[in-house]
């Protein structure tokens, strides 16, 4: 579905990321090929590094929206909270998963932003989540994590 706006030259980087993702998504899920693999912590990695520049986006978004439009402010706002909770669940999974490296234990499989993790990323899964949860707790509060979704659309 597209717009009336006209986005041949909008945001060529943004559209450039989209379109990789459901590039990667439709090669997943091609039918009659072999079924996916299943997530591993590469992958997951990747996803949240994906995630959380979408989640710098929304907020720096939200910021210079609101002033102009307060109730669009408060939608991308909303939508900033509702991709940390997302994001949040991506860390959590990567940590469920077996390390290549490591034996299978809790030790090996606990947040430890101090270590990094297999392979030299420059940030790490858990170091990118920290930075991304200063952000989300300077602007949310827990109560705002337990509200429920709600879509109010009129066209």
């Amino acid at each position: 579905m597209t717009s009336r706006m006209h986005t041949d030259d909008a945001h060529p980087y943004l559209r450039a990321a989209s379109a990789g993702i459901r590039h990667h998504t439709r090669a997943l899920t091609r039918p009659g090929t072999e079924p996916a693999a299943p997530a591993d912590r590469l992958h997951l990695d990747v996803l949240h590094a994906h995630l959380t520049a979408v989640h710098q986006l929304l907020d720096h978004l939200a910021e210079t929206t609101r002033p102009r439009h307060p109730s669009a402010g408060r939608r991308l706002a909303a939508a900033h909270t509702r991709l940390w909770q997302a994001a949040a669940e991506l860390h959590d999974a990567f940590h469920l998963l077996p390390s290549p490296t490591a034996a299978d234990d809790a030790d090996a499989r606990a947040c430890r932003p101090e270590r990094l993790p297999e392979g030299p990323p420059v940030l790490t899964i858990c170091q990118r989540h920290l930075a991304a949860g200063h952000s989300i707790r300077r602007k949310t509060t827990p109560t705002d994590h337990r509200q429920p979704h709600t879509t109010t659309c009129t066209r």
